[in-house]
């Protein structure tokens, strides 16, 4: 039996989405070919069958994988080559992931400067204090401290459809805050921007809320926005 490829620590859809590309290219999988199913490659990567799934849709929405439910999966094509156009792709996979995020912290950051109660910003300020002091730890510490703070305030925001947006997105935030942390070296620190946002929140300032959160995640949007036109 064939060795288990090693996974690395760190988001796994990536690491899948690259290995199985990686057959397609170098014609383990051929055109044409049926791939074996999301529970045999989970079973033979030691994975979640979700995170397999989640790859296969990724390879599919790039035109590599072509899904015929209750068929089977098939190669559609070889990828193509050089590595721009994956690079591209997987900026414009992150902007998506970012437009959603943004209209969902933009709404809340107004709400909470409306609705935010004293005890509430004082746990706010310790998980800001958090935030910061995770910057230089692992990427997958940072990524929880910074989600968990932008969390939080979702919950001070006191819609509990919004917060339910946010909890069902935060697993593709993980992925797309990892990505940018390990494979954007110039991501901006929007540290300062986080202070803001809290700042506004004490004063009960829904408007420079707004503009602080805007001012997070505007830089990054930015960033892959111009990733893709190069």
């Amino acid at each position: 039996m064939a060795a288990r490829p090693t996974l690395r620590s760190g988001p796994l859809v990536p690491q899948l989405e690259e290995l199985l590309t990686a057959r397609i290219r170098d014609g383990e999988w051929t055109l044409g070919a049926r791939i074996p199913s999301e529970a045999e490659l989970a079973t033979e990567l030691g994975v979640g069958r979700s995170s397999v799934r989640e790859a296969v849709r990724l390879l599919a929405r790039d035109g590599l994988l072509d899904v015929r439910h209750g068929v089977g999966t098939f190669v559609a094509r070889p990828p193509t080559s050089g590595a721009g156009l994956g690079k591209l792709l997987r900026r414009a996979r992150l902007l998506e992931v970012y437009e959603v995020r943004r209209a969902l912290e933009i709404e809340a950051a107004r709400l909470a400067a409306e609705r935010a109660r004293p005890e509430d910003l004082r746990r706010l300020r310790e998980q800001l204090s958090t935030r910061h002091d995770s910057t230089t730890s692992s990427t997958a510490v940072f990524v929880a401290a910074d989600l968990d703070f932008h969390a939080a305030i979702l919950e001070i925001a006191g819609n509990s459809i919004l917060s339910a947006l946010f909890d069902s997105i935060r697993p593709l935030l993980v992925d797309a805050l990892a990505e940018l942390v390990d494979h954007e070296p110039g991501r901006p620190d929007t540290s300062c921007a986080h202070d803001d946002l809290v700042r506004a929140l004490e004063s009960g300032d829904a408007e420079a809320a707004v503009a602080a959160t805007a001012a997070n995640l505007d830089p990054t949007m930015s960033i892959l926005r111009k990733g893709g036109n190069q």
